[in-house]
């Protein structure tokens, strides 16, 4: 007959992954990044994260596949408020482009890429999931921004994964103990 012990020591050791977990979680990606949004040929971006330097909000710039800096694209200014600064380019040819947004203050508001069709409807336009040129990493465009409790609750259920299988595999290795 097999004799099993109570798993008195897997309180702490639950409480101290979920404390590594918090700690390796860090905090939420800061900004609120841009969004892109097209109308027949007409491309548009809103952003909430650039603050007013000298009466200038920033600029953003609409960039071609073929363009790799911010300062080869169409720019234009933002214009609004501090709620939220936009900036639009119309006539804007069938393709794949990248939108840029760089405060006046010299940081970068977020990245985009969207693609244009000929189709002149609106739903014939959208951002794509897969730019052109690969996952853009750092600034938008690569994921969505999840809020804190969504990652901490993500590394929770991922430490108590490894803690679990851990203890299975330690348990199988000695078939006489618990």
């Amino acid at each position: 007959m097999r004799t099993s012990k109570p798993l008195l020591g897997a309180g702490p050791t639950a409480a101290a992954a979920a404390a590594l977990t918090l700690a390796l979680a860090g905090p939420a990606a800061a900004g609120p990044g841009i969004s892109v949004s097209t109308t027949g040929s007409t491309v548009s971006v809103t952003t909430s994260a650039c603050t007013q330097v000298n009466g200038s909000w920033g600029t953003a710039s609409l960039l071609t596949s073929s363009q790799t800096s911010f300062s080869q694209g169409r720019q234009t200014a933002l214009s609004g408020t501090a709620s939220g600064q936009s900036a639009a380019w119309g006539d804007v040819a069938p393709g794949t482009y990248t939108v840029i947004v760089m405060c006046s203050n010299g940081n970068p508001a977020g990245t985009q890429s969207v693609v244009v069709s000929s189709a002149p409807s609106p739903s014939a336009v959208s951002p794509t999931a897969s730019p052109s040129r690969g996952v853009m990493g750092g600034i938008g465009g690569g994921s969505q921004d999840y809020g804190t409790v969504t990652l901490v609750a993500g590394g929770t259920l991922v430490g108590t994964g490894l803690l679990a299988t851990a203890w299975y595999l330690r348990r199988r290795s000695r078939p006489r103990h618990l």
